[in-house]
């Protein structure tokens, strides 16, 4: 688009008490947003409260200086590092059918990733998957998302997910590190993650490398200006993206209170599948999931019950796991478990109970679990407590 078209876009989406139902109602009714600000304030009233009629005839005092960062921010090209930029709008046929049919579709997607990607449809027909989860996972929890991730990727899903800490992360890093991702791959991008930031900033920080390689492999997506900061209402906003770019949401592990159950809900409210990794009755991070599949979640043990649902088939990338899981997925590792390990189970556990397990002495068992964790099959929790890693 050019300048002026671009900059009538923003003027809608900056317009004070003009939210995306109400501008919805005005492109249908008039047209691109320079119709809509050609009209009368008495043809606006018609379709709008008067109060959003008199605003929309009022520049927005912050337009001009968004307007000039935004097409400063639209000319790197990608030619020097990959990465290319776009705002796509509610008008663009390149706008994300999948989202078009959602009940709030965002008026403008800002848009940074690789350019192979933005060059062409930047969403691509493929099935997506949305994978969501704690901020505070447990150790098996960040692990779980990430093979899983890396699984789905490789049976060639997209992995969508929100950049935060915790699952989030853990799930944008399986899908980079799934074979084929390199920067000439062809097929669609390996993740996406939705922020609730301007794409000229990253939240947290602690996700500035992944956000970067997200960027030079799939894409980053917003609804919000350049320039927004991370503002706490904005975060449970942007699930509806997350659940609406794709087929179906798997929450990894998830509080009762946790924001992944809100979407999980959007999810069902879009008319999308919802699936939820049970875990341990005695982890709180687990009770979320829990509640989800007595609501009717599909129960996921493995990543071909996540296919199998969508009704996707299995490829040769998997081949190696039964049922199309990876081996940590299944418990079968290939190496020799021990009696610490059968001791200590699937569950958080402390020195006392071990000791009172496998009769061992406290020091003993310091010596083993070290090991054990130097080897990554035991990871060391707050409070002293020891928990069980699955890798493959």
């Amino acid at each position: 688009m050019d300048r002026l078209e671009l900059a009538a876009w923003l003027r809608l989406t900056l317009t004070a008490g003009v939210g995306n139902t109400a501008a919805r109602r005005l492109l249908a009714r008039f047209g691109l947003p320079q119709s809509i600000f050609a009209q009368s304030e008495a043809a606006l009233a018609q379709v709008t409260t008067p109060a959003q009629a008199k605003a929309l005839g009022q520049v927005p005092e912050a337009l001009a200086g968004l307007v000039e960062t935004t097409w400063t921010w639209l000319q790197h090209d990608g030619t020097a590092d990959g990465v290319a930029r776009a705002v796509i709008t509610l008008g663009d046929p390149r706008y994300p059918q999948s989202l078009l049919d959602t009940e709030d579709p965002p008026l403008v997607l800002y848009m940074m990733g690789a350019k192979r990607w933005l060059a062409h449809n930047p969403f691509p027909t493929a099935a997506s998957l949305a994978m969501v989860g704690s901020r505070n996972p447990t150790a098996q929890g960040a692990e779980n998302a990430r093979l899983f991730a890396r699984a789905l990727r490789e049976a060639g899903l997209v992995i969508v997910s929100g950049l935060a800490l915790g699952i989030d992360a853990a799930a944008h890093e399986g899908a980079l590190e799934a074979p084929g991702q390199t920067e000439g791959a062809p097929g669609t991008p390996p993740t996406i993650a939705v922020v609730g930031t301007g794409l000229d900033r990253v939240y947290p920080r602690r996700n500035l490398d992944l956000a970067r390689r997200i960027a030079a492999q799939g894409l980053l997506i917003s609804e919000y200006p350049l320039g927004t900061p991370p503002l706490a209402p904005n975060f449970p906003k942007r699930n509806r993206i997350i659940s609406g770019l794709s087929q179906g949401t798997l929450v990894v592990e998830a509080a009762l209170a946790s924001g992944s159950l809100i979407t999980a809900r959007t999810a069902v409210e879009q008319g999308r599948e919802v699936f939820a990794i049970p875990g341990s009755i005695h982890s709180p991070q687990s009770r979320g999931c829990h509640a989800l599949i007595r609501q009717g979640a599909k129960l996921v043990e493995s990543a071909q019950d996540v296919l199998e649902e969508l009704r996707l088939p299995s490829t040769a990338a998997q081949s190696s796991a039964p049922d199309g899981a990876s081996p940590a997925e299944t418990g079968q590792t290939g190496l020799p478990e021990g009696p610490l390990l059968t001791a200590l189970g699937f569950d958080p556990m402390g020195i006392d109970a071990l000791v009172a397990r496998t009769g061992m002495d406290a020091a003993a068992l310091q010596v083993e679990l070290l090991t054990l964790e130097l080897d990554g099959r035991v990871a060391r929790l707050a409070g002293g407590l020891f928990q069980r890693l699955e890798r493959s």
